[in-house]
């Protein structure tokens, strides 16, 4: 199969699940027990206004004629109005994914050399004195609670050393210096956290490419160290990195509510947790269908990223 095949086919596959997703999102959001009216007007409200209110959200509609009309608004960004905030879910989801994806994308920037240059460094020479010191360290961050090392770092870096700012105060005003300093901490503590796991795991495929037959005879050849390793050892074992990586930076946009809690981050994890808390219905749909589309894209990327870091794998579709 071309290389262009498998992207259609990946494409394809990719809308597929987020359709069936929608649909599981608003049959459930749909499916929560009580009355939506009730949760808008409260309680108290008589009868007749709640009435009014439920044909105007067409509420006595059919379910699936209810998700066509939603689904459709979706498709053009209108995921209708917070039952909290009385402002349409567009406007007030949009500044906070801003935030976490700025957040996300600057620790991606440090997860990558975290999680790669360590597991290289362990790798050649296993069990030895630095493969041990970095599995110990990288056991101890994975063991401890997220919220535990993350205060940790918040006391380190804000209070003993103050370098940053303890809480993450983002203004509209602010300039890229000062939004890029306020974010840096909470971004290293991400990265740092997320590192871990990809260390360990690309060690472990460093390790089984390394034992490999191929590896074995271009030592045989005389090849250098540095050549096996970014041509043949590497190459081979960044496959199931990318896999992992994709899963982290999915986490990244609507996993990180306990870093956002500890450093006061104004992000789209708290919003959607805030929103669970209030049963904002319209803010609870769009935000999961926003993380199920990111968490989609980044596992399409990441399958092109391995078909295209080895080509190996095209002919075995």
């Amino acid at each position: 199969m071309s290389f262009v095949r498998l992207i259609i086919a990946r494409l394809v596959a990719s809308v597929l699940t987020l359709l069936l997703v929608s649909v599981v999102v608003f049959t459930g959001v749909q499916g929560l027990p009580g009355d939506a009216t009730a949760r808008i007007l409260g309680r108290e409200a008589p009868q007749e206004a709640r009435d009014r209110l439920r044909a105007e959200l067409n509420l006595d509609d059919p379910l699936v004629q209810r998700y066509v009309r939603w689904a459709g608004a979706a498709l053009k960004g209108d995921f209708g109005t917070s039952f909290a905030s009385r402002q349409p879910v567009t406007d007030y989801l949009a500044p906070r994914l801003v935030n976490t994806l700025a957040l996300s994308g600057l620790a991606l920037l440090f997860y990558i050399p975290l999680s790669i240059l360590p597991a290289i460094a362990q790798a050649p020479r296993p069990d030895r004195a630095l493969d041990r010191s970095i599995t110990v360290l990288t056991v101890a961050i994975l063991s401890a609670p997220e919220f535990l090392s993350a205060t940790l770092m918040l006391f380190a870096f804000a209070v003993i050393w103050p370098i940053f700012p303890p809480m993450v105060q983002l203004t509209a005003g602010m300039g890229w210096p000062a939004y890029l300093h306020a974010l840096t901490l909470p971004a290293l503590t991400l990265g740092l956290l997320l590192a871990t796991y990809g260390v360990r795991l690309l060690r472990e495929s460093l390790l089984e490419i390394y034992r490999s037959d191929f590896v074995r005879m271009a030592e045989f050849k005389g090849l250098s160290d540095r050549r096996i390793l970014w041509r043949h050892v590497l190459p081979n074992a960044l496959i199931p990195w990318m896999n992992a990586t994709a899963l982290n930076i999915a986490f990244m946009i609507g996993g990180v509510v306990v870093v956002e809690k500890v450093f006061a981050f104004p992000g789209f994890g708290s919003a959607l947790v805030s929103a669970l808390q209030l049963r904002d219905l319209p803010v609870i749909s769009a935000g999961v269908m926003i993380a199920a589309a990111i968490f989609i894209l980044v596992n399409l990327l990441a399958d092109i990223g391995a078909l295209i870091a080895n080509p190996r794998l095209r002919s075995r579709q």
